[in-house]
C-alpha cells in the first residue's frame, strides 16, 4: 500500500503559499508509517516548531491500474474519506529554498492521519461536490468542496496511474483547501465529510 498525495490542488490554497498555480497536479509520496489512525492522537515531533494541518478528501483505490483513461477512473474507487496532511512547514521551507525534496517535512511518521470509516461514494448528494471541512476547538478553520479543485478525483487518477501502478488499498489524498494553519498541543481535531463527523481527536 502506498499513499499519494496531491499539492497546490485549489487555488486559493496555492496563493496563500505564494505558489504558482500548477499546469498538472503535483505528485508526492508518505509511506505507510505515516498512517495516524482509529483516532489516536498526534505527537507534534520535536525538531519542528511549525507544524500545519491540511484537510483533505482521500481516495481508496478498489482495483489494480495503470494508464487508466480519465472516463474510465471511477472504476477503480467507490469510497470517500477525509484525513490530515501534516506538513512541518518550517522544515518544508528551508527544504524548498534549498531547492530539496519535501519528504522530511511531509512524509514523516504519522503525518498522515486518516479517518476510521470511509464512506460510499453512491451515498453522497453530489460525487462532483463533497463538502468537508475541518474545525479545531470548535472552530471551522478549513472548508472545502471538490468542485473547487484545480484537478478533480478522476484526471487525478489518471494522472497518478500514467507514473505509478495504482493497487488495491492505495490512498490518495487529493490536496487541500485554504485556510492551513500551526496546530498546538491541547487542539481538538474534528473533521466532517457533509456534514457527518468522520474524525476526532487531539494534538499532543
Amino acid at each position: 500500500m502506498k499513499i499519494i498525495c496531491v499539492g497546490r490542488n485549489y487555488v486559493a490554497h496555492a496563493r496563500e503559499l505564494n505558489n504558482d498555480i500548477p499546469d498538472e497536479p503535483v505528485l508526492f509520496m508518505k509511506p505507510d508509517s505515516a498512517l495516524l489512525r482509529n483516532n489516536d492522537p498526534f505527537y507534534i515531533p520535536d525538531w519542528s516548531n511549525d507544524v500545519h494541518h491540511e484537510i483533505e478528501l482521500i481516495v481508496r483505490i478498489k482495483k489494480l491500474g495503470k494508464n487508466i483513461e480519465k472516463k474510465f477512473a471511477q472504476r477503480y474507487y467507490d469510497e470517500i474519506g477525509i484525513g490530515i496532511d501534516f506538513t512541518a512547514r518550517d522544515v518544508q521551507n528551508y527544504l524548498k529554498d534549498k531547492g530539496l525534496p519535501w519528504e522530511k517535512s511531509k512524509s514523516f511518521d504519522h503525518s498522515a492521519m486518516i479517518c476510521p470509516e470511509f464512506v460510499p461514494i453512491e451515498s453522497l448528494p453530489d460525487r462532483n461536490a463533497i463538502q468537508f471541512r475541518l474545525e479545531i476547538n470548535g472552530k471551522t478553520v478549513q472548508e472545502g468542496n471538490s468542485a473547487l479543485m484545480i484537478f478533480p478525483i478522476d484526471d487525478i487518477i489518471s494522472n497518478v496511474s500514467k507514473y505509478f501502478t495504482l493497487k488495491i488499498g492505495d490512498l490518495i489524498y487529493t490536496g487541500t483547501p485554504a485556510g492551513v494553519g500551526p496546530v498546538k498541543i491541547g487542539d481538538r481535531m474534528e473533521g466532517y465529510l457533509e456534514g457527518e463527523k468522520k474524525f476526532d481527536f487531539w494534538i499532543k
